[in-house]
């Protein structure tokens, strides 16, 4: 079969520029002017607007791939990998840096909340706006309008302005719009997890309807593994701009899976984590990891959490009274799921503790929904925070609580008492 999308050699260069400072006083003008003018010019005038601390940034490097007309490819990876760049370049909102690529069709695209719709025009207006972006015809849109309207659900909201919708209003009606053109190729990016559960089995049951009764290529980008699995047969993995791999997406999902500390890890993975902005204490963590009971970085519904906390005292001495609290939440509600505490009894923390260590939380099952979620770490002394992490570890689950006879947590603030979990401290 012929290929629709051909890339060969593809890069994306950006040019980060660091700057100390952004402005020059009048002083120093005059005064460095008349004393050496030449050298003011040369140097001082470049260190300002920043060219002497310019840094090449590969986004996208040496990148080879052939896409198959009726094909639906996943694309997966940690964030920063390259994946939004990439369809960016294919949507042609921004040029590759060098290599080329051939598409033989017309593509379009949903890479962001609310793409192509304008705040103060209302959804009857957004439609025919969105797909005039899109490349439909007047014509075309007004013969599908009802089918788009009734697929997003917005009808009793049709005539008002889309800057009062919620987010997943925007997105019902933005994909709504993509998914009625009559394009080659459909790229989507991770918006659909804006979207409720009902509205995303809809989406996947379109996407569906395009590749096997219409012929349509689609490129999909998602951190939900089972979406992935569900819609697609062939995956990519993205490392730093750079094809990993490439294959069935079982295969390329249980890699990830299973080489994700390999896959992710920094170049400055031993670099300290900032200090809490006015912490005096010089107590700081050095690294933060999270992981299930088998070690992977990737959850399912009913796993283990291992929390492994390295800290380090500036000043090199020893810790007393020494509190950790780890509150656990959804990254999308920000609602709080689980407050792990260790200032409660049966916990192995010392009362007085090395000036540098490892912490560990360890807890029992946790029956969590499918989503992302975050936690915020706090380390007191004396029941006093002295560095405190927002969203210091972030995690997702893939399995959802559908597929098991499982009860979701109450509407409570703290569920600290839901599940068991022991502190304890280890050497480093």
């Amino acid at each position: 079969m012929a290929s629709i999308i051909e890339i060969r050699n593809l890069g994306k260069k950006y040019n980060i520029t660091h700057q100390r400072g952004g402005y020059i006083t009048l002083r120093d003008v005059l005064v460095n002017v008349f004393k050496n003018p030449f050298r003011f010019l040369k140097y001082k005038t470049r260190e300002i607007v920043g060219l002497e601390k310019k840094e090449e940034f590969w986004a996208l490097k040496n990148l080879n791939l052939s896409i198959e007309k009726g094909e639906v490819l996943g694309i997966i990876g940690k964030n920063g990998a390259g994946k939004s760049t990439l369809l960016k370049i294919l949507s042609q909102i921004t040029p590759p840096s060098t290599g080329e690529i051939r598409i033989s069709g017309t593509v379009g695209s949903l890479l962001e909340v609310g793409t192509g719709l304008h705040p103060e025009l209302s959804g009857r207006e957004n439609i025919f706006l969105n797909g005039a972006i899109l490349g439909m015809k007047r014509r075309e849109i007004i013969k599908k309008f009802d089918a788009i309207v009734k697929f997003a659900g917005i009808e009793k909201f049709l005539d008002t302005p889309v800057k009062y919708y919620s987010s997943g209003m925007y997105v019902r009606l933005a994909f709504s719009v993509a998914a009625h053109m009559d394009s080659d190729i459909l790229i989507v990016d991770e918006v659909l997890a804006v979207g409720d559960a009902d509205f995303q089995k809809k989406c996947l049951g379109k996407m569906e309807d395009i590749t096997k009764k219409e012929g349509r290529t689609i490129l999909f980008v998602s951190h939900n593994m089972t979406v992935l699995r569900q819609l697609c047969k062939k995956s990519i993995l993205l490392s730093k701009g750079e094809i990993k791999m490439i294959g069935p997406t079982d295969e390329v999902i249980d890699f990830y899976a299973n080489n994700r500390v390999a896959v992710e890890k920094e170049e400055d993975a031993e670099q300290f984590l900032p200090l809490l902005e006015g912490n005096k204490s010089g107590i700081r963590f050095t690294d933060i990891k999270i992981s299930n009971q088998d070690g992977h970085k990737v959850f399912q519904s009913g796993d283990k959490l291992k929390i492994e906390l390295l800290y380090e005292n500036d000043r090199g001495e020893s810790i007393q009274e020494a509190r950790i609290v780890i509150t656990v939440m959804s990254k999308l509600s920000e609602q709080i799921l689980l407050r792990l505490d260790s200032d409660i009894p049966n916990q192995t923390i010392p009362e007085k503790m090395p000036g540098s260590g490892k912490l560990i939380c360890e807890t029992d099952s946790i029956n969590l929904a499918e989503g992302a979620y975050l936690a915020d770490i706090d380390f007191l002394i004396g029941g006093t925070s002295v560095n405190y992490l927002r969203g210091g570890l972030q995690f997702e689950v893939e399995t959802t609580l559908e597929k098991y006879n499982f009860k979701k947590y109450p509407d409570k603030n703290v569920c600290d008492y839901i599940i068991k979990y022991n502190f304890k401290f280890a050497e480093k």
